[in-house]
């Protein structure tokens, strides 16, 4: 792991996965991030929306689709393409309404691209994401266990 201080070690209870951030696309959006699963903001979320060969979306505290942190991000759009493993931010119609949902895409998804912020890339354990249950929603879903920063990592 070449920078800790932008890896995140996402457990679930499929297994784990490792996400290399990339500031040098969305600054604003892996500092949130980072700053969220510091506070332990992710752990024990669901993955609520999970669509087969396309993506597994989590991050939302009410399990449902509708919730937050309560902080809405400015979109950081870029060409960066949706593929296998992209990390992007989850949003409303507004562009600006990012706030702590993201997905995860299953394969390329290129027709979101510079559409959504994309903030990271799955660099390990996407067989584990794979294994995520489906749905929408989804029925006893799958759980982020925990999302941590690599450099706080024990």
């Amino acid at each position: 792991m070449k920078d800790p201080e932008n890896t995140l070690i996402l457990e679930t209870t499929q297994g784990t996965a490792i996400i290399a951030l990339r500031p040098d696309l969305a600054p604003n959006h892996v500092a949130r991030i980072k700053e969220l699963a510091r506070e332990g903001f992710y752990d024990g979320i669901v993955f609520h929306r999970v669509i087969d060969g396309f993506m597994a979306q989590t991050g939302d505290p009410t399990g449902t689709g509708m919730g937050g942190s309560g902080k809405k991000l400015k979109a950081e759009f870029s060409r960066e393409p949706h593929v296998r493993g992209t990390a992007s931010m989850a949003r409303a119609q507004n562009p600006d309404s990012g706030d702590s949902q993201f997905f995860l895409c299953f394969g390329d998804a290129r027709f979101l691209d510079g559409q959504y912020t994309v903030w990271g890339q799955v660099i390990e354990g996407m067989e584990n994401i794979d294994k995520i249950k489906r749905g929408e929603p989804v029925q006893n879903p799958d759980k982020i266990v925990s999302m941590k920063v690599a450099a706080d990592a024990a």
